[in-house]
């Protein structure tokens, strides 16, 4: 037996990580690379929380077996992240129609949902928004899903198009899957108001769509409360829907894979019986969970003292991201760069979308040694002292009127 003639067939790099390859091997000093979705310091480095280092201490002296975690998490771990997400006193977590599950990362609760949903004969179709972050559509449609897509930010990609995207959702069928970002937009960093949330849940209800938040940076917009406000909005009195969750940027648990995935439905039983269903998803996938990442954030989250300093540490992050927005705006006006800019500094999370061309794109990198993603998706995250002037300065040249 022979490997299938497709499998002889190179596949595309993946979009972002391809990049991240090419940076890593460009030998060039002074490289800039905006491309990859990671937090660094001033000194260009990913750090490992204080909080993180305290929680694997204290689990390195208590380590006494490494056996298998159940399918789904452990209780105290699911418990904890659902209370982060909706807020422990909600009505839905309460009343217990709310179960968590442990996945790896916030892209395995995403796979998992998206089996389970597959596999229970859920709906066929899922809306995305346009643009989305570039893993979702190929995610979704591998699993089997019909993608359509609903409009989100206006001609300046600065921001939400609302008329457009609730006429668009107006349209899905009742069962469709609509996929929204609930915090830090990916790639545009531009968020729907607590009234356009509401709007959005209103042709939800209308419409009996279900809607899947994807929460992937919680505490990196205006806060943890905050962030999840609009995913608030959407739970309802016997509302269902589905939440991914990550830990990777906001515990900077890159390499651990510690995520989530909520699904509130609309009884207690009824999220008794879906649990059995998502079980079946995992197991036929990767059976069980790992255990390092999610004891890490069970032990800080559990512990008053560490969870009150993580989100010391979180803010810290946070604040960091939020200057160097300001500071990016600065420094485009300063070279008095053509653009709407200033929207940029009102946007939060990691990341912005500068509405770059191709060519453009293709300027920076091969010109400047300056990555960047699709129409210039920019992480400002990876933002330094060092590096923010360089990168105002091939943006000029490549944007410099002709």
């Amino acid at each position: 037996m022979a490997l299938p003639s497709l499998a002889r067939v190179p596949s595309p790099p993946d979009p972002i990580l391809g990049l991240a390859d090419a940076y890593r091997s460009d030998p060039r000093p002074g490289k800039i690379n905006l491309s990859w979705g990671v937090f660094v310091d001033d000194s260009g480095t990913t750090p490992v929380l204080a909080t993180v280092i305290e929680a694997e201490r204290r689990l390195a002296a208590a380590a006494a077996t490494k056996l298998y975690r159940p399918i789904d998490g452990e209780v105290a771990y699911r418990e904890l992240v659902r209370g982060l997400a909706l807020g422990e006193d909600h009505e839905a977590v309460v009343s217990g129609r709310a179960l968590a599950t442990q996945t790896p990362g916030g892209t395995g609760g995403l796979r998992v949902a998206a089996d389970f949903l597959r596999q229970t004969g859920s709906g066929q179709t899922l809306w995305m928004s346009e643009p989305t972050w570039p893993n979702h559509p190929q995610l979704f449609s591998t699993a089997g899903f019909k993608l359509r897509t609903y409009p989100y930010t206006d001609p300046s990609g600065r921001r939400i198009d609302e008329a457009a995207m609730l006429e668009a959702l107006g349209q899905a069928s009742p069962g469709d899957v609509v996929l929204l970002h609930g915090c830090c937009h990916n790639p545009t960093g531009v968020d729907p108001s607590r009234d356009l949330w509401r709007r959005i849940g209103d042709v939800v209800e209308e419409r009996r769509l279900l809607p899947f938040v994807d929460l992937a940076y919680q505490g990196f917009g205006d806060g943890l409360a905050e962030d999840a406000a609009g995913l608030r909005e959407l739970l309802r009195p016997g509302a269902e829907l589905l939440v991914a969750t990550s830990f990777s940027k906001t515990f900077s648990l890159y390499a651990e894979r510690v995520g989530a995935l909520i699904v509130v439905a609309r009884s207690a039983k009824d999220a008794a019986a879906v649990q059995t269903n998502v079980r079946t998803a995992i197991r036929t996938n990767y059976s069980n969970p790992p255990a390092h990442g999610a004891d890490v954030v069970r032990t800080i989250l559990a512990d008053a003292d560490l969870r009150a300093r993580w989100e010391v540490e979180l803010a810290a992050m946070r604040d960091r991201i939020n200057t160097s927005r300001a500071n990016l705006v600065a420094a485009l006006h300063e070279r008095a760069i053509p653009g709407d800019w200033d929207a940029i500094a009102d946007q939060r999370g990691m990341f912005a979308l500068l509405g770059l061309s191709k060519a453009q794109v293709d300027r920076l990198r091969e010109e400047h040694a300056v990555y960047v993603v699709g129409a210039g998706r920019i992480n400002v995250a990876g933002f330094t002292s060092t590096n923010m002037a360089p990168f105002a300065d091939a943006l000029a040249t490549v944007i410099a009127p002709s």
